[in-house]
């Protein structure tokens, strides 16, 4: 008999708003008997229907609910909701690189897959998802006809889910070396070993709404991973320097660069906070400084010392802008949210003693959507701003 999951009373509110997950916390009972990962059926105390979703009894995180009727998951199921998410894409213009699958977003939670030109990139991040990991390759390779595709499931969150965490070939051949097109430029993208699944797609309109701040300027690009802002930039700007700890990532910010024959990037390896500190010492100053740095926190718990550690950099990098010119700072933690980075970014420009205006407030790109009431998916916070 599948499983029933009946909630406490009046906690079905945030999901009847549109959010996807049910805390264990926030279920009364478990009817039926089912395997792990089954579908369950989930209902309000006084038995209204909610939703349906797979259950994990390993994880915090119940069910994740994906159905709202009477569908089930049989059948073309996974080929029609990663066609509508495709074909919503498409709408959008994104054709060779771009996030297919959002997860919840996309209706499809704890599933990711990208796209770089022929070959996908996918995540399972639930038990559920990984159990369906054969039905969802074969759509995708019905819907895509893709030279490959590569799982990167290799992400502690599995371990939540009492998952390891795998990567390896699930299709085809997937190369070593993926080239994109994004924003007139050729990308490298590494989808076996690069961050994430091989490159930050998120942040290409961002990158793009750069140029504008770069023209003619000196540009500091720090933690530049595999190079997209600093790319972006060098196409206006004077010279780059691209920072980053990672010398992997270096090297393939130089190898972008001849790709595109851009000759105005230069790379330095180091620690960005230590970096920064010596080029105020210096005397250094710059048209545009970017920091895009890693989250800082991943549990609210972290949320404290991570803004220490946000306000730290940007007012290090505040004090670099030369007058007139332009701070342009991210934050990709959830857990930073938007409030918390604005007054971050407020105390770190009264530290700074400079005087400070947001020119631009952007978040992540179009193929990554969020969902209003479910703030987990509104992750990313982009602003410009000119240092006076």
């Amino acid at each position: 008999m599948p499983y029933t999951v009946i909630l406490k009373k009046n906690e079905e509110k945030r999901l009847l708003a549109g959010h996807s997950w049910v805390y264990a916390n926030e279920v009364a009972r478990i009817e039926g008997k089912d395997k792990n990962g089954a579908l369950a059926t989930v209902c309000a105390y006084d038995g209204r229907f909610i939703g349906k979703g797979y259950i994990n009894h390993a994880s915090k995180i119940l069910v994740r609910i994906f159905i709202r009727n009477n569908e089930t998951d049989e059948g073309d199921f996974y080929y029609d909701r990663i066609a509508e998410a495709w074909a919503q894409r498409k709408a959008l213009g994104y054709e060779n690189c771009c996030r297919v699958v959002f997860g919840e977003a996309d209706n499809l939670p704890a599933l990711i897959v990208d796209k770089y030109d022929d070959v996908l990139a996918v995540q399972c991040l639930s038990l559920g998802i990984h159990q369906r990991k054969k039905v969802i390759v074969d759509a995708l390779v019905r819907l895509f006809s893709p030279r490959g595709i590569f799982e990167r499931s290799d992400v502690a969150v599995r371990i939540k889910e009492g998952l390891a965490e795998e990567k390896g070939v699930l299709y085809g051949e997937v190369p070593d070396e993926v080239l994109i097109k994004e924003n007139g430029l050729i990308m490298s993208v590494d989808v076996k070993n690069g961050q994430k699944t091989g490159y930050f797609l998120d942040q290409k309109e961002n990158r793009f709404a750069l140029r504008r701040y770069a023209a003619g300027a000196r540009v500091l690009d720090c933690f530049c991973n595999s190079g997209g802002f600093s790319l972006n930039a060098a196409t206006v700007a004077k010279e780059v320097t691209a920072v980053d700890v990672s010398q992997f990532a270096l090297d393939n910010v130089m190898k972008n660069a001849q790709l595109n024959g851009l000759t105005n990037i230069s790379v330095e390896r180091a620690d960005v906070f230590e970096l920064l500190r010596k080029k105020r010492a210096d005397g250094e100053k710059y048209g545009l400084v970017v920091l895009d740095p890693p989250a800082f926190c991943k549990s609210a718990n972290e949320a404290k010392d991570a803004y220490r550690g946000y306000k730290d950099i940007n007012v290090l990098g505040m004090k670099l802008v030369e007058k007139g010119g332009f701070l342009a700072t991210c934050s990709c933690s959830h857990y930073m949210t938007l409030p918390l980075f604005t007054k971050m970014l407020s105390d770190a420009a009264k530290e700074s003693g400079r005087r400070v205006r947001v020119l631009e407030m952007r978040a992540q790109a179009p193929d990554h959507p969020s969902l209003l009431n479910e703030e987990e998916t509104q992750y990313l916070k982009f602003f410009v701003l000119q240092v006076l």
